[in-house]
């Protein structure tokens, strides 16, 4: 009968042990993926920056779906050396062609005054609503906190502002702001599903808050039950990581657009207009704006009414959602969001069509020029673009 160090000396025998020193200089020369087997509760109290966390008991089953390409460089870890070696062992015989186990593991790496910290926590409750997002590699429990810790703010609690705000709640966004000084009315309800029947007459951001805060206790509802215009705007959208554009009128998008340049804020855009919708991610700091997109508004008699002109209720639930999803991109820096791209969609054909937009080089609104902007209200024009 094999005895434990038996079993050791075995898998010993059988990986690449590294010191400190040299996992050290491998994880500094980049491009390696440097995996923590430990318990949560020792990984609670310390690891090594940016690790990718799996405990050892969890290890052949979630390995897989965790680090796709078998030749990537691991360096594998634990507290002294013991688990990471039978660890490695079994990344091997897994088919991981480059992996290492550091001796002496992360007792000896603090003890020798190397780099670490506190890594980010959740919650039980937390971890247990957030469970498939924590799954995925690219959001994690660093991606889940970046998102408790965001701030969104919402333009809107109508048909494009009710899923984006109710998927960006249920994903866990820590602050949702929400700017709206309408009522909720009957004929409402036929798209704008933040709202229900009992709320007609309520205020449009109550019943928002009241919907979003029953899903998701985590997430902190401010509400601006106000106009924006150019007296308050500044002061409202200060602070916030991304704006979700929902309006649906041209003087609120062009005070938005230079508000948000000269204050270099995200804006993620999107309009509907009976079956067809588009959203674009309008970044200050890295790429063109809504100026870029509509340089001046159209004449009067080309936008005659604030009135809908009608939509198909399903359309907002789709163009939202996408909204929705391109904010937490933003946030999580996470593939590449629409900035410099226009999706149109076209959902009588079901049609998904990406257009190129580049910057107006006539264009003055700009962050580079963002202390010469002067943030007006556009009086005269009341037309919606695309009715929400």
């Amino acid at each position: 009968m094999a005895t434990f160090r038996d079993l050791l000396s075995k898998a010993k025998a059988q990986i690449t042990e590294v010191d400190t020193a040299e996992a050290q200089k491998r994880i500094q020369a980049g491009g390696v993926i440097v995996l923590d087997v430990r318990e949560p509760d020792e990984f609670d109290q310390g690891a090594l920056p940016d690790v990718l966390h799996i405990p050892r008991g969890h290890l052949e089953a979630q390995i897989e779906g965790k680090i796709i390409d078998k030749a990537a460089p691991v360096v594998v870890y634990c507290a002294g050396g013991v688990r990471s070696a039978f660890a490695a062992q079994t990344l091997t015989e897994m088919g991981y062609t480059n992996v290492v186990s550091m001796d002496g593991g992360f007792g000896k790496w603090k003890d020798e005054g190397r780099t670490w910290k506190l890594p980010v926590t959740l919650t039980p409750e937390q971890r247990n609503r957030y469970q498939r997002h924590l799954l995925l590699p690219e959001v994690g429990v660093e991606g889940q906190a970046k998102l408790l810790g965001a701030k969104v703010l919402m333009l809107g609690a109508g048909g494009l502002g009710s899923p984006a705000a109710l998927y960006l709640a249920a994903a866990g966004v820590g602050t949702i702001g929400i700017i709206d000084m309408d009522v909720v009315d009957a004929s409402n309800l036929q798209r704008q599903i933040l709202h229900n029947l009992d709320r007609i007459g309520d205020r449009k951001v109550d019943s928002a808050k009241k919907t979003l805060t029953l899903m998701n206790p985590d997430v902190n509802v401010v509400t601006y039950d106000t106009r924006l215009d150019a007296s308050n705007i500044m002061d409202i959208i200060a602070g916030y990581d991304v704006i979700v554009d929902g309006a649906d009128n041209f003087p609120s998008r062009y005070l938005l657009n230079d508000a948000s340049v000269k204050l270099g804020i995200p804006v993620v855009h999107g309009s509907i207009f009976r079956f067809e919708g588009m959203v674009s991610v309008f970044h200050p700091l890295e790429g063109p704006t809504y100026r870029d997109m509509v340089p001046e508004p159209p004449p009067a008699e080309l936008a005659p009414s604030c009135a809908e002109a009608g939509v198909l209720g399903v359309l907002p639930g789709i163009i939202g959602s996408i909204q929705a999803l391109e904010t937490i991109k933003v946030i999580l820096k996470l593939g590449e969001p629409l900035i410099g791209r226009i999706l149109a969609v076209d959902t009588t054909e079901m049609i998904f069509r990406t257009f190129k937009l580049r910057a107006d080089p006539s264009n003055p609104v700009t962050y580079a020029n963002r202390d010469l902007i002067q943030v007006r209200d556009l009086e005269g024009l009341c037309g919606p673009q695309m009715a929400h």
